[in-house]
C-alpha cells in the first residue's frame, strides 16, 4: 500500500475538498476531527490561509482508494434549505455512533452533472462518472472511529441528485426534510438574507423545474416573490418525493415544524433510521446540550423555537399577500403538473 492509501485509509483527515472536473484531479485538505465538528459547510468557508492542501490526479485517487479498500456506506440528509438540517445534522453527530458531515462542495459537482449533463467533460464516459462518484462517497464514508456511521448533509440543490443516490448499490438510508408550503414561505420571507438567497438560486430551480415538467411553463419575470418562493419550495420537494419513491422504507420523512414540536422523539427516530443505537437517556443529553438553542449554521448567535415563531409569526402579518399568492401559484401548478401534485402529496399539504 502507498503512501497515500495508507493516509486514506487510516481517517478522514484527508477531506476530499473538490474534484476539478477540467483537470481531473482531486483536492484534499486537511481537517481534524474537531474542525469537522465546527464546519456548517465542507465548503469554501471552510478555507483558512493555514490550510493544508494537495491536488492530485484522479487516477492516483483512485489506485488509492482501492488499495485502501474504501467501501460505500454513508447516509444522507437531504433537505430544501432553511428547515432545520443542520440542527438535526449536529444533534445526531453529538452521538458517538455518528460522524456529521455538513455540505461537502464535492457533492455539487455531481449534482450540476446530473443536472446538465452538458457540463459533463466530453471524454468522460458513463463509467468515468460512475467511477468518480463512487470513489468520492467512498471517501465520504470514512469515519475517525470504528463502528461510526457517516451521515452526510448535503446542499439543498444536490437534493436533485438523492434518488439516484439512493438508488445505488449500497442500499443507502437517508432523512429528508421539508416544511409546508405556508411554513416555507413565512420562513424566507422573515430573514432578509433567505430572501436573497432565493433570488440568486431561483433561475436554477426554475430550469430543474421545468425539466421535470417537461417544458418551460413559467416566466421568473412574470412571478411575484411569493410566487417564486412557491416555485422554489415544489422544485425542491418534487426532488424529494422522486427520491422517497426510489427509496422506500429507506427514507425517514421530518417536517421541522414536527420535529420541533417533539425534539425526543423524533432525534430518536432519526438515530434509529440510520442503525444507530440511542436510549432515551442519550437522546436526552443530546438535547440538553447547546445545539437547541444556538443557530446551528452560526453557533455564536443565539437562536431557539421560540424565537423562529416570533420571526415567522411576524412573517405572516408582514408578508401575507405574497405568502397568499406563493400558495394560489401553488394550487394552480399543481391542478396541471404531477410533479407538483407529488411534492405536495409528498409534504402532506392540504390540497395534494
Amino acid at each position: 500500500m502507498d503512501a497515500l492509501a495508507e493516509i486514506l485509509g487510516r481517517s478522514p483527515e484527508m477531506f476530499p475538498y473538490v474534484l476539478d472536473a477540467s483537470n481531473d484531479t482531486v483536492s484534499f485538505i486537511r481537517l481534524s476531527r474537531a474542525d469537522y465538528e465546527k464546519a456548517s459547510f465542507l465548503d469554501a468557508r471552510i478555507l483558512t490561509p493555514s490550510t493544508s492542501a494537495r491536488e492530485v490526479s484522479w487516477r492516483e485517487a483512485a489506485a488509492a482508494i482501492e488499495a485502501a479498500e474504501l467501501a460505500e456506506r454513508t447516509g444522507f440528509i437531504f433537505h430544501i434549505g432553511h428547515v432545520g438540517s443542520t440542527l438535526l445534522s449536529r444533534l445526531i453527530g453529538a452521538h458517538a455512533g455518528a460522524f456529521s458531515l455538513r455540505e461537502p462542495l464535492i457533492l455539487r459537482l455531481f449534482a450540476q452533472l446530473h443536472s446538465e449533463p452538458e457540463a459533463r467533460p466530453r471524454r468522460w464516459t458513463e463509467e468515468d462518472l460512475e467511477a468518480r462518484m463512487s470513489g468520492c462517497l467512498k471517501l465520504l464514508s470514512r469515519t475517525f472511529d470504528a463502528g461510526q456511521r457517516p451521515v452526510v448533509k448535503t446542499t439543498s440543490f444536490v437534493s436533485e441528485l438523492s434518488a439516484e443516490l439512493l438508488k445505488r448499490a449500497s442500499a443507502p438510508r437517508a432523512i429528508t426534510m421539508y416544511v409546508s408550503p405556508e411554513s416555507y414561505l413565512a420562513t424566507i420571507l422573515g430573514g432578509p438574507n433567505s430572501r436573497k438567497e432565493a433570488r440568486v438560486l431561483a433561475a436554477s430551480r426554475l430550469r430543474r423545474l421545468h425539466r421535470r415538467v417537461g417544458h418551460e411553463a413559467w416566466r421568473l419575470a412574470s412571478l411575484s416573490e411569493g410566487e417564486s418562493l412557491a416555485l422554489g419550495w415544489a422544485c425542491e420537494v418534487s426532488a424529494l418525493a422522486l427520491a422517497a419513491s426510489a427509496a422506500g422504507e429507506r427514507i425517514l420523512r421530518i417536517d421541522f415544524d414536527g420535529f420541533l414540536a417533539d425534539p425526543p422523539a423524533l432525534l430518536h427516530a432519526a438515530l434509529r433510521h440510520f442503525n444507530i443505537d440511542a436510549t432515551a437517556d442519550d437522546v436526552g443529553a443530546i438535547l440538553r446540550g447547546p445545539h437547541l438553542h444556538r443557530y446551528s449554521k452560526a453557533p455564536e448567535h443565539g437562536y431557539d423555537a421560540a424565537l423562529r415563531r416570533e420571526v415567522l409569526d411576524e412573517a405572516r402579518t408582514v408578508h401575507a399577500a405574497e405568502i397568499s399568492r406563493g400558495l394560489a401559484w401553488l394550487d394552480r401548478a399543481a391542478a396541471e403538473f404531477l410533479p407538483v401534485r407529488a411534492a405536495l402529496k409528498f409534504a402532506g399539504a392540504a390540497g395534494a
